[in-house]
């Protein structure tokens, strides 16, 4: 078993999984390595990191030194094929031509998803992050608490490689010892931004990266995450001895054929191919998903994109893990005379509620940066540190004006050039030739930081999708259309972030050469843009109030699991991914019991 076609597909498998990024490639994981028969189907094509990733490649050797171009939305060399916000041949629209009420949408179409180009962030959400509404009375408290899913969390760090530190912080949870690989070293700017931080109380810590900076303990750490299943074991084991610890050659962004990130395509995939239990059916876009006069749903209904032809794939169980607004997507226009509201849609919730991370952006120069000694500071592709929230008390007694926090990611250094670059001075910036570039680049590169802000949004009744009742796709498969609004909460949060990342530039010894925008709708980026989006089909304790149960299983159809974002019920200041992927297998352990009973 391996890549399939539509006329190599079994006549039925245990188990189809719609899509192949941290949902789904997390999923097909845990149940192709317990024995489980899986089909993975995925929209984009094939993809191999190891034979495609421009490991070495430098700026300059590319086409418009490796800037963005309508077909290379993340720049030449980033690991995104066939997708970006925009892709040929499949629109959405927006409901709303009002500023600000735009949503925007990222959708890779390889396999892998996103998982290839992301940053790889991998935080926990804490305690506070599955009780929101018990802390503060806004948006929907999870079925589940953080003890439900924290041995997941430690089961895939240690599975994909996660560097960091335990700190001890407030709703930042610690790993368990030996879980967790040594975080590498801070570049000099970060050490600066640290010392500085502290005077305005914040906290910088290491980062959690899904990074490799030392091999994986390939002796004890199958048997911890498969007890019990010795080919498993063996599996995992072998695995592990192909991936190198980072090196430290290039963007994590662009993906990494030595495998030391985490990618579905380099982590989840490989073994799961080795067990001989999974096919990949590339080039598939799927339609709906398939029920029987009872209700229980069969397969899915895909067209080849190769040939236009439409299929049909077969199974006991049907996992959708497309990414939130592909599933949403895909409910949605599963119709039938028993669900004429879309599959699992009898709360009608299907669709609401969706999220983004809340993005605030700041920059500036810092003297104190200038004319350093050339050194390489590429280090692991990205952050090493960041700033996690740190206003839990003063949010709480209600002094922030906001009710949800966010945390900082932070650059600078000397990072590798690419096709816009320009420097500039205390007065503003301005562009240089000649000898004078020459001297302005040794005294000013590197001496740059550039503040983001992350930032948790409060689900509201302004913020969903639906299917849009003109406009079609290229197969004739209709599109989303989305409805967006930001709070007054994300609103004053991102001018918060503003504000604090200007008197941070300052601490430092840098000028703001602006003001910050006390209107925080100047300062918050689009719905959508810093490409978090999650909700869609929430979790919850009761059929009426959500989509899927705590397990992640629907509630109108019992062999329907939906595995990625969707299932949010709120969207912490944390990235999602490591969550999507600790709740993906947990779901997929609920399958694989339910299947042993006999009960799916």
């Amino acid at each position: 078993m391996a890549f399939v076609t539509p006329a190599t597909l079994a006549d039925r498998y245990d188990v189809v999984v719609v899509g192949s990024g941290a949902a789904g490639g997390q999923s097909a994981y845990t149940l192709s390595m317990d024995g489980a028969r899986v089909l993975m189907v995925e929209a984009g094509r094939n993809y191999d990191p190891v034979s495609e990733t421009a490991m070495f490649q430098t700026n300059d050797a590319a086409p418009l030194r490796g800037a963005a171009t309508p077909d290379k939305q993340g720049g030449f060399f980033d690991a995104t094929v066939d997708g970006g916000w925009t892709v040929a041949g499949e629109p959405y629209t927006n409901a709303s031509t009002e500023e600000g009420r735009q949503f925007k949408w990222w959708r890779p179409r390889m396999l892998g998803g996103r998982t290839n180009h992301w940053s790889r962030h991998a935080l926990r959400n804490g305690p506070y992050d599955f009780k929101p509404h018990s802390r503060d009375g806004l948006g929907f408290d999870w079925p589940i608490s953080y003890g439900d899913v924290a041995p997941y969390y430690d089961k895939v760090e240690m599975l994909i490689g996660v560097y960091g530190t335990n700190d001890g912080l407030e709703n930042t949870p610690d790993s368990p010892e030996g879980v967790l690989q040594p975080p590498p070293k801070a570049r000099i700017g970060e050490l600066l931004a640290r010392q500085r931080g502290r005077k305005l109380g914040i906290p910088v810590i290491p980062i959690r990266r899904a990074v490799l900076t030392r091999p994986l303990d390939h002796r004890t750490l199958p048997a911890r995450l498969h007890p019990g299943n010795a080919k498993a074991q063996r599996i995992l084991a072998e695995d592990m001895q192909n991936r190198a610890a980072c090196f430290w050659a290039t963007r994590c962004e662009r993906g990494c054929s030595i495998r030391a990130n985490y990618q579905s395509t380099t982590v989840h995939i490989p073994p799961a191919l080795a067990t001989g239990n999974l096919d990949i059916l590339a080039d598939a876009m799927v339609r709906e998903v398939l029920v029987d006069p009872a209700g229980k749903a069969t397969g899915v209904v895909f067209i080849d994109k190769r040939t236009g032809l439409e299929h049909r794939a077969s199974a006991r169980v049907v996992v959708l893990a497309a990414s939130a607004c592909e599933t949403v997507r895909l409910l949605l226009n599963s119709k039938s005379n028993r669900f004429p509201a879309g599959l699992a849609n009898s709360s009608g919730l299907v669709g609401k509620y969706i999220m983004d991370t809340v993005g605030g952006n700041w920059g500036g120069q810092i003297p104190l940066l200038e004319n350093l000694p050339p050194h390489n500071e590429d280090g692991a592709g990205g952050l090493h540190v960041y700033a996690p929230w740190w206003l839990y008390k003063e949010q709480k007694a209600g002094k922030l004006g906001f009710a949800r926090g966010y945390h900082i990611e932070f650059g600078t250094g000397k990072g590798m050039p690419g096709g816009r670059m320009g420097f500039g001075n205390d007065t503003g910036g301005r562009t240089s030739y000649g000898t004078r570039l020459k001297e302005d680049a040794r005294r000013y590169y590197g001496s740059y930081i550039g503040f983001s802000g992350r930032g948790e949004m409060v689900p509201n009744d302004d913020s969903f999708c639906e299917i849009d009742p003109k406009v079609v796709d290229k197969w004739g498969i209709p599109v989303l259309r989305f409805s967006w609004k930001w709070s007054e909460h994300e609103i004053r949060q991102a001018a918060h972030m503003q504000r604090t990342f200007a008197d941070w530039i300052e601490a430092m010894g840098g000028v703001n050469h602006r003001a910050p925008s006390p209107d925080g709708r100047k300062a918050i980026s689009a719905g959508g843009a810093v490409i978090h989006e999650v909700g869609g089909t929430i979790m919850g304790a009761a059929p009426a109030a959500s989509v899927t149960n705590s397990w992640s299983q629907t509630w109108d159809v019992k062999n329907l699991f939906v595995a990625d974002g969707a299932v949010f019920a709120s969207n912490a200041d944390k990235n999602p991914t490591l969550t999507i992927m600790a709740l993906a297998w947990r779901t997929a352990d609920r399958i694989l019991d339910e299947m042993r009973r006999g009960n799916l």
